[in-house]
C-alpha cells in the first residue's frame, strides 16, 4: 500500500503519471507496504497469460528474491524511476523516504534493485548512471544500504500511517536495528539470481514507466 499523502499525477508526455505527495512527507516515512492485496504471479502463471496480461505486468510489476512478479493493487505501481530516487526498498517488504520529499514532489524508486529482466536506458537526469541493469543490486547493494542507515533510526519516532501493516515483530525488528541492538538486514536479499537474463550490454530503449 502506497503512502496516503499520495496521489496519482499525470507528469509529462515523456513520464506519463506518477505518484506525488500531496503534504510533506519526511525523510525516514514508510512509503509502501506489501500487503495482502498486491497480486504475486509466478513466472509459469506468467508464461501461460495472454499477451495482454502479459504486457500489463511487464508495465507494472516488479520482481521479488523468488523470481515472482508483484503486481501492487493501488498507485505503488505507478511509482516512476530515477536513478536519484528519494525513496529506497528494503529488505523487509516496505520502502521508505531517505530525504524529505515536499509537496507536489514525485515518489521515485531506482528500478535497479527491482530485478528487472532485461536492461533499459532511463531519461537523463544528468547522473553518471544512464542505463538500468538486471544485476544493479550487485552493483550498488553497499550505497543503497548505507542511504538506508542514514534515516532508519528516524522511523521509530515519525508518525508512519502504514505501520499498521506492519506485523507486531516486524515493527520491534525495526526498532533494535533504529537503536544499534540488530543489523539491519542488506537490500541485497531482495536480488534475483535469474540465469535466463537478457544480455546487460544491450540495453533496451528509454523507461520511466511506473512500477
Amino acid at each position: 500500500m502506497i503512502h496516503p499523502k499520495t496521489e496519482l499525477k499525470f507528469i509529462s508526455n515523456e513520464i506519463g503519471y506518477g505518484v506525488v505527495a500531496t503534504e510533506f512527507i519526511p525523510a525516514g516515512s514508510i512509503t509502501w507496504v506489501l500487503d495482502k492485496l498486491d497480486r504475486e504471479f509466478s513466472s509459469l502463471e506468467f508464461q501461460s497469460m495472454e499477451d495482454i496480461y502479459q504486457n500489463i505486468l511487464d508495465t507494472y510489476s516488479f520482481r521479488n528474491n523468488q523470481g515472482n512478479l508483484v503486481l501492487c493493487w493501488d498507485n505503488g505501481r505507478y511509482v516512476n524511476h530515477s536513478f536519484n530516487s528519494n525513496c529506497l526498498t528494503t529488505a523487509y517488504d516496505f520502502e521508505i523516504a531517505i530525504r524529505d520529499i515536499h509537496p507536489g514532489e514525485q515518489l521515485t524508486d531506482d528500478y535497479g534493485y527491482l530485478n528487472i529482466p532485461t536492461p533499459f536506458r532511463g531519461i537523463d537526469e544528468g547522473t553518471r548512471r544512464k542505463i538500468v541493469y538486471p544485476n544493479d543490486l550487485i552493483k550498488y547493494y553497499k550505497i543503497w544500504d548505507k542511504n538506508l542507515l542514514k534515516v532508519f533510526n528516524r522511523i521509530p519516532p515519525l508518525p508512519q500511517p502504514l505501520q499498521e501493516l506492519l506485523t507486531e515483530e516486524m515493527w520491534n525488528e525495526i526498532v533494535a536495528v533504529s537503536k544499534g541492538h540488530q543489523e539491519m538486514k542488506s537490500i541485497l536479499n531482495n536480488y534475483y539470481n535469474d540465469e535466463n537474463r537478457v544480455d546487460e550490454r544491450k540495453p533496451k530503449k528509454e523507461k520511466n514507466t511506473a512500477v
